[in-house]
Parts: C-alpha cells; structure tokens; sequence
C-alpha cells in the first residue's frame, strides 16, 4: 500500500517502475482472516529485475521468470495489527484498490488523504508504532557479542561465513582464519587497501548465490555489510564496508575443504566505511601471513600506488618478508593486519608496552619522491588510528636503500617517523622511543 497522490489505475512494477523512488513511506498489508495493516516503513533501493531464484530457500513455492523486487525498510510494527475490517469500515478508505480489487498487482496506492487517515486510524484505534531495538544498529567497533545474541538482535542465520538478515536491512559477515584457512577461505587486506573477502562455498568453482548474491547486492538492496571477527562463540564487530564501486570483486584460486581441488572463489573488495573507534584493549595485527613474491599483478584501473606493477610489487614483498625474517630472528613476532586493522605492511611488539608498525616501500630513480611522500603519509596514519590501542605506539618507513636526498631522513624525524632501510634491522627492532 503507497502513498503517491494519484488516481487508482491497473499498475505492476515492471511497467511502472519509475514510480516508485527510494525513501518514500509504505504500509505493509498482512494478508488472512486475521489481517491489516501490520507495519510502516519506506522504500530502501529502486526496484529492479530479479531473474534467478537464488533466494528460494525462502519461498515456500518459489516464482518463476521474469519478476520484480522493491527493497524496504520498516521502521515501526504496528501492534496490534490495525484489522482489515477497521479499514474496510472507514468512509475515506473504502474505495481504495486493496478493498475494491484484492487481486490486483502490488503496490496498491493511496491518494494524499487517504494515507493521512490511514495514519490516523494507526495511532487512534488502541494500536501503537513500535521500533524494536534491532532496527537500530547498536554496535559500535570493536564490541564483542555471542554470535547468538547477535542473531537475537538483528536476524540471520548463526551458521556459515555470510548471513543475510531477513529483519533488519544487514548482511552480517564473519572471517575467522582459524577455520576458514581449512576451507580455502583466505581474508586479507590487499595492496589497493581494500579487503579481500573469499566467498562462500566450500566444493566446486563459487557462483553468485545465496550468500555471494547478497553480498554483490547489497547496495541496491539497500543492506549494510557488517563484518566481524570470529565464527563461533563470541565474535569481534570490526565496522561497516561497502563493495568497492570500481573493481567490487575478483576472482582467485583456492582449494576446497580439507585440502580437496582447486576451484575459482570470489573475493569481495571491501572498503571500511569511516575510520574505526576501537577499544584499547582490541589486539593489533594477526600472525604474519608471508607475501607471495612471484605474484604477477592483475591490470586494473589506475590508481595513485606506483607499487602496483610487477617490478615494485615483488620487491616490495620480498623487502617484507625479509624484514619480517629478520625479526624472527631477534625473538620478535611480526604481525600482519587484521580486519580491524589499518593495513599496514607489518608491526611488531618490541615489549609489552609498545607497538611498531611499518610500511614499506621500493623505490626506483622514477618513484623515488611520490613513494616516499606516500609511504611518510601512511604511516603517520597507521600511527594516528593506532595510538590508543597501546601504551606507545611508534612509525617506521622501511624503505630499498638509502634515499639519494638526505633531507628525508630528517623530514621523517621531525614527524615522529623513523626512516630506515636494510642494514638498519638492530635499530628499528630496538626502537622504544
């Protein structure tokens, strides 16, 4: 039932699609002997084409060809359900097309007046507009919950990685290296510093359903991707993301459960909407997940990191892992980003107190000046994000060899950041400021 101001005619979504717009107002008609008006919301998203049946897990007889969805959002249930026979007996109600022609195509209009009174009836028939806690998301990052409160709260299923609400307008995500590793669900933050997010489907090449459909809709759907750390028990809120408008997924290699073939899995590109606010006793990074140096990059559409071609990409991972070996063997673990992370290239505890985090750049003569401008930027922002979730917190730009203008060194030094390059392992692994 809609609100638009316009006279009652034969009306379906495919022909009129145009006329529904996101954020208008809606009633929601429950239908059966004990039916009325049950909740009151709004448009979410454009209407647009659904010609698979990927969600028929949720029809009882699911349709057929060609077919329509509208997304929306309610805000308030109705409670008790305002009954029908009310709404039948109302003067300025009666002729309107859900009384006079039940059979007719959904939505059924109301003019201007019409859903004034509506809304009248609503508050002034004994009946109440309740917004329940879970349509209002209350986690902030970093909150830790029991996925089965979680699913309490804000609907979906507590089993699997992707779990789609059906109540509230979230898709809740779960990445757990503990368990996905054996799986072949490999998450991880990428060098265009989106995160990397391997679908679901555990034997065979992955497909856009269930899970992977909501997950690529999500923003035409007019639903939040929320991710969390964890599986099982009680899980991590990292933040919200979005799929990335310009590369939204790729495509990748992984073996299926239990080490069985390779098949094709998808990874999302998820970019984290807004800088996380973490609790200070959230752990920074996950155990060092070595870089890949024979990697060949995938072209793409250009973007500002001159490290994404194959020269500076595999230097730039053999640099990593060397440092990261290095650390090894002075009794340091290095650290990898995880989800909450910002994605820096590696950290490190060199005590309890404080934390190291670094990012590391190749230089060539032609790149020299923009990857040291970059990298000095990104790690002062790895600093930033990160200082209060230690004592201290300290930055280093790790870069090839030593810069051909030394002003450099000096220009880091007055930021805060320590500049260094191989040869110069002992000092930043005993760096404590």
């Amino acid at each position: 039932m809609r609100r638009d101001g316009k006279k009652p005619q034969d009306w379906t979504i495919g022909r009129y699609r145009g006329e529904i717009s996101p954020g208008e107002p809606f009633a929601l008609w429950l239908t059966g002997s004990s039916g009325g008006i049950a909740a009151i919301g709004e448009i979410a998203g454009a209407p647009y084409e659904a010609n698979d049946s990927a969600d028929a897990d949720y029809w009882t007889d699911p349709p057929t060809g060609q077919r329509w969805v509208v997304p929306i959002l309610i805000t308030s249930w109705v409670e008790p359900v305002l009954p029908r026979d009310t709404v039948r007996g109302d003067g300025l109600l009666a002729g309107a097309t859900l009384l006079t022609q039940p059979f007719a195509s959904n939505p059924h209009r109301l003019s201007e007046t019409q859903w004034h009174r509506l809304m009248t009836l609503v508050t002034q028939s004994g009946q109440s507009l309740v917004t329940k806690d879970s349509d209002q998301w209350q986690l902030e990052p970093g909150h830790k919950i029991r996925r089965v409160e979680l699913h309490e709260r804000y609907g979906g299923s507590g089993q699997g990685g992707i779990s789609p609400s059906r109540s509230t307008p979230n898709i809740l995500i779960f990445t757990d290296p503990s368990s996905g590793h054996e799986h072949g669900y490999y998450d991880e933050w990428a060098e265009d510093g989106t995160f990397h997010y391997t679908g679901e489907g555990q034997a065979g090449d992955q497909a856009f359903v269930r899970g992977n459909k909501a997950i690529r809709d999500h923003v035409q759907d007019g639903r939040a991707l929320r991710l969390f750390e964890g599986s099982r028990g009680e899980v991590r809120y990292v933040g919200e993301f979005v799929l990335d408008p310009t590369t939204p997924w790729s495509y990748g290699r992984a073996p299926e459960t239990g080490g069985g073939p390779e098949r094709q899995v998808i990874r999302f590109h998820m970019l984290r909407i807004g800088t996380p606010v973490l609790r200070p006793e959230v752990p920074v990074g996950v155990g060092y997940r070595e870089a890949d140096e024979d990697v060949v990059p995938v072209p793409t559409t250009p973007v500002p990191n001159t490290e994404l071609n194959g020269r500076n990409l595999r230097a730039h991972r053999r640099l990593q892992n060397l440092l990261a070996s290095e650390l090894r063997a002075r009794g340091i673990e290095p650290l990898s980003p995880g989800p909450a992370d910002p994605d820096f290239d590696l950290a490190w505890h060199p005590d309890a107190n404080c934390l190291t985090v670094c990012e590391i750049k190749s230089l060539t003569r032609a790149n020299e000046i923009n990857q040291l401008r970059l990298g000095l930027g990104q790690v002062l922002d790895y600093v930033d994000q990160l200082g209060h979730r230690a004592e201290r917190v300290l930055g280093v730009l790790w870069i090839e060899r030593e810069p051909s203008d030394d002003r450099w060194i000096a220009l880091c030094q007055r930021a805060g950041i320590r500049l260094a390059w191989p040869g110069l392992e002992q000092e930043i692994t005993r760096l404590k400021k």
